[in-house]
């Protein structure tokens, strides 16, 4: 134990050099202010998942965690599409999903915005179009941002919502 103490004596305190700020802190900055702006309140936003892998969900999941903090953003996700101001879309459309992703859009009340997340929503992905996929989002509804990635990270998507306000 001596030698320990004398070897923490003999070189002091060491630590870490401090982070570089984040740029995912200045995009969640940039949201806020939009969202006030714009809506006057929280922005509400019903997810889709049209037929994904599940890798986007994740990463929109993550969108909730202290790190992030979508909620303390002014972002909240709400369980209906008659409650919600934005539809987020993952995944390729399968052909199962595709009525009732026409009726989740058509129950949102105007003025709505869609973000298409991931590259299947973008143009199928890996699924492509076939006998149980339609394809991307956008052969489907009318799309206003398209977030790339497989899957797209979190400040990807916070940049993709930011776009689809500023517009």
């Amino acid at each position: 134990m001596l030698h320990l103490l004398r070897y923490i004596v003999r070189t002091g305190i060491k630590s870490e050099p401090p982070p570089e700020p984040d740029e995912a802190l200045r995009v969640g900055a940039a949201l806020q202010g939009q969202i006030l702006k714009r809506f006057q309140r929280a922005l509400a936003i019903r997810h889709v998942d049209a037929g994904s892998c599940n890798g986007c969900e994740l990463e929109i999941n993550a969108l909730n965690n202290p790190y992030y903090n979508l909620e303390g953003l002014g972002i909240r996700f709400v369980a209906s599409p008659r409650h919600a101001d934005m539809l987020l879309v993952t995944g390729p459309v399968s052909r199962h999903m595709e009525i009732a992703l026409r009726r989740t859009y058509d129950a949102t009340p105007d003025p709505k915005l869609v973000v298409a997340v991931g590259r299947c929503a973008r143009d199928g992905g890996i699924y492509g179009e076939s006998y149980a996929s339609c394809g991307g989002v956008a052969k489907i509804i009318p799309v206003d941002v398209l977030v790339p990635g497989c899957p797209p990270t979190p400040t990807a998507i916070m940049q993709g919502i930011l776009t689809a306000i500023e517009a």
